[in-house]
């Protein structure tokens, strides 16, 4: 069992955790949401900066709260694709620093595959295969989980994410950054079939729709319009519970539809859901019952351990340490690397 210093800092979350297998030792997070608020969406450069003044003082937070010494750290990983470049690199740098100076192997993980890594954590006797629902601001994907480091892309959006069309109708609704859980709180209190919307489907040349693949602009315009529309009737104030609430549900209808036919039309019996979206009650609640109707597995992270974190990062490290796999130190950064490429990042 590899015991693992992680570092993350992907986008605008500074994290380090100790991880020992599937065990979360410490983990610390410090979060940028009040830093980029006022701009209604992340600054890189800003980002990058924060997680310079913060990654020091996180490492020492997370090492004495696992209260463990450098002798007992069997390899530190960091997150190096994709992401934010400039945030990538600072975690990317920190990370090889420690282990030339510590003589540790080092590990470059993809980000993609911590989120899929968070459902070990939670738990731990999952074994693949199954499949995995990725959804989070930046991705949306139908994952394949065959082997540690072994994925298949099943089906994915062919053009905003689902965390990103929950920021982009919360702005258009006069709502707070971010997006998703301002939405999933007004939800509770709305009517999810006040206004009916389109779940947005991808035409095949041959006819019909890709049964996987997603797609949530025309979702994020048909909103537009709607509250265009309202507007001009008169309506004031905007019933904003109820269109949150129709807007979630439409969401949660469309990814829950798709990943239960994948998971059935390619005989899996376990769905893991990782990333930012999946500590949407709505989707949580969509999904759990309609894997129930199917006689399917559904497995969530808990809601620590959906957004951005270093223990994900940790406990992908360690499975692959397990399997003897080590990255270079002339391992650099990129903003954007398939999943399918993971195998990419060891020599």
């Amino acid at each position: 069992m590899a015991t693992i210093l992680a570092l993350e800092t992907s986008c605008d979350e500074t994290a380090v955790a100790v991880v020992r297998d599937r065990a979360i030792l410490s983990s610390v997070v410090s979060s940028q949401i009040d830093i980029h608020q006022p701009y209604g969406g992340i600054v890189p450069e800003v980002a990058s900066r924060q997680h310079v003044v913060t990654l020091g003082a996180e490492l020492e937070a997370a090492l004495t709260q696992a209260g463990l010494g450098w002798d007992a750290i069997d390899g530190v990983a960091a997150t190096c694709a994709p992401g934010l470049v400039g945030a990538l690199l600072v975690g990317l740098t920190a990370g090889k620093t420690l282990a030339m100076v510590h003589q540790k192997p080092f590990l470059g993980i993809h980000h993609l595959e911590g989120h899929i890594y968070a459902n070990y954590l939670a738990s731990p006797e999952l074994q693949p295969p199954y499949l995995c629902l990725l959804v989070s601001g930046g991705h949306t994907s139908l994952i394949y989980v065959k082997a540690c480091g072994q994925y298949q892309t099943l089906g994915q959006t062919r053009d905003d994410a689902a965390g990103e069309a929950f920021d982009k109708v919360a702005r258009l609704l006069g709502l707070s950054y971010p997006g998703g859980p301002v939405i999933d709180k007004l939800a509770q209190t709305g009517n999810a079939r006040a206004f009916p919307l389109p779940e947005g489907n991808i035409s095949l040349p041959e006819g019909g729709f890709h049964p996987y693949d997603s797609s949530f602009s025309g979702l994020k315009t048909a909103m537009l319009r709607l509250v265009e529309k309202l507007r001009a009737d008169g309506v004031d104030p905007l019933p904003i519970a109820d269109l949150a609430a129709s807007f979630q549900a439409t969401v949660a209808r469309s990814l829950t539809k798709r990943a239960i036919a994948c998971a059935r039309d390619y005989g899996l019996t376990t769905i893991a859901v990782g990333g930012g979206v999946a500590a949407n009650s709505g989707l949580r609640q969509q999904l759990t019952e309609a894997a129930k109707h199917h006689h399917l597995k559904v497995l969530f992270p808990p809601l620590s351990l959906c957004t951005d974190n270093a223990a994900m990062i940790g406990c992908a490290a360690a499975d692959h340490l397990n399997h003897g796999h080590c990255s270079g130190l002339e391992i650099g950064a990129q903003s954007r690397l398939a999943i399918t490429r993971v195998m990419e990042l060891y020599g």
